[in-house]
């Protein structure tokens, strides 16, 4: 199995020249939520791409010195990713530049190739040498093959999603193009909206277009290819329904930002609604709903406004803190959610709590949120779950890679409430899940084990990735 990313990625095409890479900066900046580990940036400048990218936040990676070391241009891409195999190395980072003999190439990308290990080892019998254990290389290769015998780069994409399969929102920069391409299945989110200066900007969300002072202008459907040139934007559609839209529901739990649009549905009326099926379906007697922030603040907030129990902030984060759900490693996770979280006493004491977040992965976070209530002097607490309970694996890029790891797969939800010391457990029914968007055009593979591709049997990238983890 191939490993799994859940990312953002952010590009700009523009008439004339300028600091683009200022632009992407906090593009990304508004995209952090969704890859905390390394980012990257390139530019292009008459032809000749540019890039920096490394292991850190965008802060981080990105003073205001590296900013200036690269050029002004009219195209430009970048990427924040996480890994969740070991593979958080500054080799994988984003974006990787091709240099091939039609020209050089760009490429961002969000998502995960469920046939990336068959692709990989056809393509090293071929005579391929890969340099990172990231899928995107994977893709990179196929594109620059098509390319070589298509007379476009937008038709070397289209003729390369012939041959990838499973998640992926791309942005390619060429020379002289922008292109954007999503997946046939809509996986992933991705979308496009015009700046004030007239420049185009695509993004995994629409909230970073709107941060930059862009007006967002739509998604791109399932399968579509998004040309932006000098000529003007030009939509190829020849992918678009050869396969049955399954956006990942997944993406409204918990990824996205509440502020974002995802075809069409408010990620923040998603959760609103998944808070009130919960108040309707795992009711429970308390005094007062708070969340988990940041994900499961909405939720609880549906779920107060539903059943009539007062809302209240019982939770307090450490802003500085990563997201522990996608830290690689259980030790990391485990460490960080020590000093993320804080419980503000004077609204759990001597009150029975509902506590709602967006998931229960491996119980690991669960037991500690449940531990600081206890210390602050809640007197009971009902866990309640915005998602169903997880029970496989997940091949399109959600860090949930082996069933061993998930808690629900060997406990009832009884149980698991009193492994995490709770007294009730409710979780968000799984036949429900198409009421959060209005749609049943959703993956929801990781709660129900019914996948839209075939199901990658290959185990050959994680042994080498924990070959090199070895080696350290």
């Amino acid at each position: 199995m191939s490993i799994h990313e859940e990312c953002g990625v952010f590009g700009i095409f523009s008439d004339k020249v300028y600091d683009l890479a200022e632009q992407i900066y906090y593009g990304l900046y508004s995209l952090q939520h969704r890859g905390q580990e390394s980012c990257g940036i390139a530019v292009c400048d008459d032809g000749v791409i540019a890039a920096h990218k490394d292991v850190g936040l965008v802060s981080e990676v990105f003073t205001r010195q590296e900013l200036a070391s690269l050029p002004q241009g009219n195209i430009a891409v970048g990427h924040v990713r996480y890994s969740t195999t070991g593979g958080n190395e500054r080799r994988n980072c984003q974006p990787i530049v091709v240099n091939h003999q039609k020209g050089r190439m760009a490429i961002v990308h969000n998502g995960n190739l469920s046939n990336a290990s068959d692709l990989r080892t056809e393509l090293e019998l071929s005579g391929a040498i890969f340099h990172t254990t990231s899928d995107t290389e994977t893709i990179a290769y196929i594109i620059t093959r098509n390319r070589l015998r298509q007379p476009s780069i937008e038709d070397a994409v289209s003729s390369a999603m012939n041959e990838i399969e499973g998640a992926y929102s791309l942005v390619i920069m060429s020379p002289t193009k922008l292109i954007a391409a999503r997946d046939p299945f809509g996986f992933r989110p991705l979308c496009y909206g015009r700046l004030p200066d007239g420049s185009y900007a695509v993004s995994s969300e629409s909230c970073a277009i709107t941060a930059i002072g862009g007006e967002f202008i739509r998604d791109l459907d399932a399968g579509e290819i998004l040309v932006f040139s000098k000529e003007g934007i030009t939509s190829r559609r020849e992918h678009c329904g050869t396969r049955p839209k399954r956006t990942c529901i997944f993406e409204y739990i918990y990824f996205a930002r509440p502020d974002s649009y995802i075809d069409g549905v408010s990620v923040h009326r998603a959760r609103l609604r998944a808070g009130e099926i919960l108040a309707q379906c795992c009711p429970a007697d308390a005094d007062v709903v708070i969340g988990v922030p940041d994900s499961g603040l909405d939720a609880a907030l549906g779920f107060s406004r539903e059943s009539g129990i007062p809302y209240g902030i019982g939770l307090i984060k450490n802003k500085y803190i990563g997201r522990t759900f996608i830290s690689p490693g259980q030790n990391s996770r485990t460490d960080k959610v020590k000093i993320k979280l804080s419980a503000l006493s004077e609204t759990v004491r001597d009150k029975r709590v509902v506590l709602v977040d967006d998931s229960i992965v491996r119980g690991t976070t669960g037991r500690r949120i449940v531990s600081l209530l206890r210390e602050a002097g809640a007197k009971e607490i009902h866990f309640r779950v915005s998602a169903p309970p997880f029970l496989h694996p997940c091949f399109y890029g959600t860090d949930i890679d082996s069933r061993e790891d998930l808690i629900a797969c060997s406990h009832t939800a009884q149980e698991t409430a009193e492994l995490i010391g709770a007294d009730s457990l409710g979780y968000l029914p799984v036949t429900k899940l198409s009421e959060l968007i209005d749609s049943t055009d959703i993956c929801s593979a990781c709660f129900t084990g019914d996948y839209p591709t075939t199901v990658p049997q290959s185990k050959m990238k994680d042994k080498f990735e924990m070959k090199i983890s070895e080696r350290k």
